[in-house]
């Protein structure tokens, strides 16, 4: 696919569920064929979500094969830098930070949390 995408824990609890529209479930499709990427933030927040066993193990395989972005000192710091410039909730303020300093557009459905951050490159796939 060439361009890395970082998937937001939203655009996650959507494609499992099949919620996405048939165009956003063909490219959510095609980023997890390359590689599925996520931030630990969109792994805590889907792990915690379901107390349904079959939707956990399901989560937790998406999870498992993902590639899981840790937090870095690198990360920590443009969370910083975020958070003094916006008034972001901090998972959110992580989740764009690991985009940025890793160089990857995000995935998201809730565009508007993210639209003011310079240099973001944001996908909505119900667009």
């Amino acid at each position: 696919m060439g361009k890395k995408f970082l998937i937001d824990s939203n655009i996650v609890i959507d494609y499992l569920n099949g919620n996405l529209p048939v165009s956003g479930m063909t490219l959510v499709n095609k980023v997890v064929d390359d590689t599925a990427i996520v931030s630990v933030i969109t792994k805590i927040e889907v792990l915690g979500v379901s107390s349904n066993p079959f939707a956990q193990t399901m989560i937790a395989d998406f999870i498992d094969a993902a590639a899981v972005l840790h937090l870095t000192d690198d990360i920590v710091n443009k969370t910083i830098e975020l958070r003094k410039k916006h008034k972001f909730k901090l998972p959110d303020a992580v989740i764009a930070a690991t985009a940025l300093v890793n160089g990857l557009s995000l995935i998201t459905r809730n565009i508007n949390d993210f639209r003011n951050i310079k240099d973001l490159k944001i996908m909505n796939p119900w667009e």
